[in-house]
């Protein structure tokens, strides 16, 4: 190993190391913990949430991990897996305070309200939940995002540079657009922005991040001369749909922050939208002379999933239905389109969870209803007010320039500290091997 390779491979470890200094001279000793309006039934039901939705990081692991070649199974899978180490250390030592600390100009949190966690223990609860429930509850949350990234880079992209990426991603772009969407300071929230689960700040920060980082990337070396490998294991990606899909319900539902009758219609918005758009994709590409697939059925679903996740909990479950139709067929419309251009968008991020995430936002303003979510004070289009969809197209412009704007800013600082592209030799014989030295066992 060369010097230069040795000093890179050392630097890793003593960041971890000094985190772990200031973890041992900041303790965050509790002072009194507050339990005074706690319920017990609620503050069960979101730490089984959260776990359900941790659930989606393996579950998007298989997801993308059988969409892609052979060569490549374990490095895609291990992307989503090393965000749950990676961001799980992040989030406790800044990013909850960036995203839910005392607020700078609505913009971010004071990273120092919380640095180390500490006053997390002991602090108010939220609703009547404890907010260390609350906290790890949205850290599932920022664990998943980037990796949904990593679908658009895929069998290109050097694991070293994925993990920095991911770092200056969830601390520059992820966090603060969480503080500006849910934090009660926030600049999105107080302009009176709706996102119940994430569409905003999960999908279309993905999304946009992720076309970015194709556009970067540039194309694999298949793409550009046509020679793609089939999916490397299609019950794979019915495995990893039916985590993510079971996993959702605790993302949608868990956002009511209850046990209660909120969590429960979001549950069932959750399950209409993706059954339907699983359906929606499926024949839609029946009518275009396609057999139906189960690859097709999985990205439906998923698309469906996405798209209801800003809506999920203002909205009727008839009207999911509609969303989850209507997102699978623009989705599945804007996919086939990307196959005509140059765009190597390896596993369609951008079509599939940013197009969604933003056809869930515009739907949030359309069909949004005091009825369902006593939240909603201006109602959607649909039901005769106007100002609530206009400024959900506003603030879909805002939110697409600041994620694409940033996304490119990260990716050419990450370029500059470690290449992000391998090199051609390592893309041809996989990133298994070139970058972990393992490779899929096939029976």
């Amino acid at each position: 190993m060369s010097k230069s390779s040795w000093k890179g491979a050392i630097t890793p470890l003593i960041v971890l190391l000094i985190i772990t200094l200031l973890a041992l001279f900041n303790p965050g000793v509790p002072g009194e913990i507050i339990t005074e309006g706690l319920d017990s039934g609620d503050t069960g039901w979101m730490i089984v949430a959260s776990a359900m939705v941790l659930l989606m990081t393996p579950g998007l692991a298989y997801f993308y991990g059988g969409m892609v070649n052979s060569k490549n199974v374990i490095s895609t899978m291990l992307q989503s897996f090393i965000a749950m180490g990676v961001i799980s250390i992040v989030w406790v030592v800044v990013g909850y305070s960036l995203a839910f600390g005392e607020s700078v100009g609505g913009i971010f949190g004071n990273p120092m309200t919380h640095f180390m966690f500490k006053g997390v223990l002991d602090a108010p609860l939220v609703g009547t939940i404890p907010a260390v429930v609350f906290a790890f509850f949205q850290l599932k949350f920022a664990v998943i995002t980037p990796a949904l990234v990593t679908g658009s880079m895929a069998e290109r992209i050097n694991f070293r540079s994925y993990v920095v990426f991911m770092v200056l991603f969830s601390i520059f772009i992820y966090s603060p657009l969480a503080h500006m969407t849910w934090s009660p300071n926030g600049l999105l929230f107080k302009y009176g922005v709706l996102d119940f689960a994430g569409g905003t700040v999960v999908h279309m920060s993905a999304g946009w991040a992720a076309l970015a980082g194709a556009l970067y990337l540039k194309r694999r070396r298949s793409h550009s001369e046509g020679s793609f490998l089939p999916p490397a294991n299609v019950p794979y990606v019915l495995l990893g749909t039916g985590l993510l899909w079971f996993g959702w319900f605790g993302f949608n539902a868990g956002s009511a922050l209850g046990a209660n009758a909120l969590a429960a219609s979001s549950f069932a918005t959750t399950n209409t939208a993706a059954g339907a758009a699983g359906i929606a994709w499926v024949l839609f590409d029946a009518a275009r002379g396609k057999k139906v697939s189960a690859i097709g059925f999985c990205i439906g679903v998923v698309v469906g999933l996405v798209a209801i996740t800003p809506a999920a909990g203002f909205v009727t479950i008839p009207h999911a239905l509609v969303i989850g139709v209507v997102a699978s067929i623009i989705s599945n419309v804007l996919a086939h389109y990307k196959t005509k251009t140059p765009l190597d968008d390896t596993l369609d991020v951008f079509p599939c969870h940013g197009v969604g995430g933003m056809v869930g936002m515009v739907f949030t303003g359309v069909f949004a209803t005091t009825a369902i979510n006593g939240a909603v004070t201006e109602q959607g289009l649909f039901f005769g007010e106007s100002s609530l969809f206009i400024k959900h197209i506003i603030a879909l412009i805002g939110v697409s320039a600041f994620v694409a704007i940033m996304s490119f800013i990260l990716l050419k600082i990450t370029d500059m500290i470690v290449p992000l592209r391998v090199d051609a030799e390592d893309e041809l014989i996989g990133l298994d091997i070139s970058q972990h030295d393992e490779k899929l066992i096939e029976a």
